[in-house]
């Protein structure tokens, strides 16, 4: 019952540049109270999305120790013990304020609407999982069970999120839980309102999850402003497969009213860290860039991402470095992780720090380089803000950073799309030609998603090689067009190159119509019919059917790809086979959708253009177009796709030459062939498949062994028919098409069947999306696609 008071005795005052120092916390619990102390400070604030004005000010973080042998509670004695860690950004005399208290929460209030009345008192909610789920779902690329007292959590996919239905007023909340996790990773906490009931990308927060060697328990925590009542609450745990605990998640008010909050002045004096010289040679010797990922015995990352703005961003556990540049880091010994993208060799490095400035030499090893074949890496989706980049202290990062990452992962080509987010603030940088930070062969271009504007309700686009950034009728976001189509007719008259962004998104979950008739080995292709419900691949089904007028006039495909390799694989290709098996001849790209669907690093799905001499954007776009290319996560390749008809002196025709056509005047033998090559942790055997019509035909295994293996395919085509090679979900290349007697491609029937009722569910769920003077072309657009389907299928034999 006595006020909690806060006094400013420090015996030792002492703090680390870069570095942590243990104190003990000495508690007079005269109450016998049992909850727990929490302590914070306004100077241990995230420095991402600060005001510029606290950025000096924000140099502090704090760690309560709370893990065994020690209790997260007090334990009621008369005087007690608590450990906390603090960090030291920087050096020198430091003012810090550190505030406590002890866990007073008001009592739970029925629920009002924050539109009727203003909540005096604020509700907090605790889930704990000691007798089931507690009412979190699991919603995408994860599976739940309650092991003990806690909630595991199998990863299985690129974008897992659990979530539960909370009834909370709005304001100011904080998210906690207490979890483990098997990799360095980063959350996001998603929020839903009565006014909002869609999760979206503009009200999100994030904090990295910490992996630690130990398998401790480790609480994670992050705050956000709801405007509205909140009706779900979803948490993303990552970007890819692993596994992951959780102990307790609690969601609460800010300072709600009677927390007994008290605080105190210290003053410290932070001791300088060591300058550790990092000198990054490349496989040629030549000065370069690389990503290096530093821990200390306690598996703390350095330098503390809460405590990093661009060029290091705080959702990555590594950092970037150029030949020559530094990091601090305080007394202690390191073992630091060094790699340049997936195509070099990883290697572990240990680093004792002493009180003297020290070097560490790094040079980069390859198990492959396809430039060498001609073959230049590209990530067509990355973004300098949005998602989990800020909008404070700057409007997301600048070009010189994000040039930084590319040449760190070793991408050769980053296509840097404006958005939404801080929309106005970026589109200065948009030129039409490479940003000047570019350094052959690291090429660095601002183009334009169309997302978080426009016709992204019906799936986002990507405009690639734009001349103009800016669609007719004003100078923001705001007006532009809610039909796909439109857009796509906009872009395709200046020659850009446009295709849909993070295909799954809205094909995962499935309606229960289906083409009659089974589907094909481990459900792809399958005949499901997906509901259509999301922002990727949807209006694709419509908009693939289209011919629009190119600069000269010239109708042209209006959607030249299909982007991969960064959300459900199955079902990117899935849509993309069925669109093929109709005759239709979109090509793959591959994405990561950086820092949204990933921010672990740029370049996680790659698209490889074959481009013979120098290098160039334009021409690189235009081979995405060609479909001289394949796509890959980096540790598969599958280079010099080639054809050769049987019996034919003839050279063997390569992919995307010709627009990767070849003609029979009757069925006949075909061989294949492509140099392949892969690099698994266990360097155990892929296989390297043979596809025709979305069926897989033959397999060969190749050794994950990092060394190149020509693999050579024969098959008998009947019909006009596709085919293409995929080391499956690592690598895909484009297909040929087979033209036999001058038919078109008619593969299947029930693939044509499936792209028509799929023109029907988009309907059903774009339909209120577009605005009414954009009804009737949104009207047209469909029954043309409908007629497209319609007249294939009556061309088509039975499967």
């Amino acid at each position: 019952g006595k006020p909690l008071q806060a006094t400013a005795q420090l015996q030792d005052a002492r703090l680390q540049e870069q570095g942590w120092r243990t104190f003990l916390i000495k508690v007079v619990n005269d109450t016998g109270t049992t909850s727990t102390l929490r302590i914070k400070s306004p100077n241990a604030r995230p420095l991402a999305e600060s005001p510029r004005s606290e950025v000096r000010n924000r140099w502090m973080e704090i760690d309560p120790y709370t893990r065994s042998p020690l209790n997260p509670s007090l334990g009621g004695l008369a005087v007690e013990y608590q450990v906390v860690q603090l960090f030291s950004r920087d050096s020198g005399e430091k003012q810090a304020v550190l505030q406590f208290n002890v866990g007073m929460r008001p009592a739970a209030v029925p629920r009002q609407s924050t539109r009727k009345a203003k909540v005096k008192q604020q509700l907090a909610r605790q889930w704990t999982f000691r007798s089931g789920t507690s009412g979190w779902k699991a919603l995408s690329d994860c599976r739940l069970q309650v092991v003990g007292d806690a909630l595991q959590v199998t990863l299985t996919g690129p974008d897992p999120y659990i979530a539960a239905p909370v009834r909370l007023p709005g304001g100011s909340l904080r998210v906690r839980l207490h979890a483990k996790i098997d990799h360095d990773d980063f959350a996001q906490v998603f929020w839903a309102t009565e006014d909002k009931p869609a999760f979206d990308g503009e009200r999100q927060a994030v904090f990295p999850l910490r992996w630690s060697s130990n398998a401790r328990w480790q609480e994670y925590s992050t705050t956000f402003e709801a405007d509205g009542d909140l009706t779900q609450l979803r948490i993303d745990l990552g970007g890819r497969p692993g596994k992951a605990e959780i102990q307790w998640i609690e969601m609460a008010s800010i300072d709600s009213p009677g927390a007994a909050w008290t605080s105190a002045p210290f003053a410290f004096r932070s001791e300088p860290s060591s300058i550790v010289t990092l000198r990054v040679r490349d496989e040629h010797n030549l000065p370069t860039t690389a990503a290096f990922v530093i821990r200390d015995d306690l598996d703390r990352i350095y330098p503390a991402q809460g405590k990093r703005l661009a060029p290091d961003l705080y959702f990555q556990s590594q950092i970037y470095r150029s030949d020559g540049e530094t990091v601090r880091l305080p007394l202690g010994s390191y073992t630091v992780q060094c790699s340049r993208g997936p195509e070099s060799v990883p290697e572990t490095k240990h680093l004792i720090v002493g009180g003297k400035p020290l070097t560490l030499v790094y040079q980069v090893k390859r198990w492959i380089d396809p430039s060498k074949r001609g073959w230049w890496s590209g990530d067509h989706h990355i973004h300098a803000a949005g998602c989990l980049h800020y909008s404070n202290p700057t409007e997301g990062v600048l070009p010189a950073d994000m040039i930084r990452h590319t040449l760190g992962e070793d991408l050769k080509v980053g296509c840097n799309l404006t958005w939404g987010p801080c929309f106005d603030y970026q589109k200065q940088f948009f030129t039409g030609k490479d940003d000047s930070v570019s350094r052959f062969p690291y090429l660095l271009r601002y183009d334009i998603e169309v997302s978080g504007f426009g016709s992204h309700q019906s799936g986002h686009l990507c405009l690639l090689r734009l001349k103009d950034q800016m669609y007719p009728g004003g100078k923001s976001k705001d007006h532009w067009p809610t039909l796909g189509l439109n857009t796509l007719r906009w872009a395709k008259k200046q020659g850009a190159i446009c295709g849909p962004a993070h295909s799954s998104i809205g094909l995962t979950n499935l309606t229960l119509e289906r083409v009659p008739g089974p589907d094909g080995p481990n459900g792809l292709p399958s005949y499901q019919v997906p509901a259509f419900d999301g922002i990727g691949a949807n209006e694709y089904i419509v908009d693939v059917t289209h011919e629009v007028p190119g600069p000269s006039g010239t109708l042209a495909p209006a959607i030249d790809f299909i982007s991969t390799m960064n959300t459900d694989r199955t079902a990117e290709l899935n849509i993309w086979y069925h669109t093929l098996n109709c005759g239709f001849r979109p090509r793959i790209s591959g994405e990561t959708d950086f820092p949204c669907i990933s921010g672990e690093r740029v370049g996680a799905g790659r698209v490889y253009v074959k481009q013979p001499g120098r290098l160039n954007f334009d021409d690189w776009c235009e081979g995405i177009r060609e479909g001289r290319s394949y796509v890959s996560d980096g540790y598969h390749h599958l280079m010099d796709f080639q054809l050769t008809q049987a019996g034919k002196l003839a050279a063997p025709q390569n992919v995307g030459e010709d627009e990767s056509e070849i003609r029979l005047q009757g069925p006949g033998e075909v061989q294949l062939s492509v140099v392949a090559a892969a690099r698994t942790v266990d360097l155990g055997d892929v296989p390297v498949e043979l596809v025709i019509n979305g069926y897989p035909v033959a397999r060969k295994m190749i050794a994950a062994d990092g060394k190149e293996h020509t693999v050579t395919f024969s098959a008998h085509i009947e019909k006009s028919s596709w085919a293409a090679i995929r080391i499956f979900p690592g690598a895909h290349t484009n297909p040929f098409f087979v033209v036999v007697g001058g038919k078109p491609i008619r593969a299947s029937r029930r693939s044509a069947e499936w792209c028509l009722r799929g023109v029907e569910q988009c309907w059903s769920q774009k339909e209120r999306f577009y605005r009414p003077q954009e009804k009737k072309d949104a009207v047209d657009a469909y029954e043309h696609a409908r007629r497209a389907y319609r007249r294939i299928l009556s061309e088509c034999e039975a499967d």
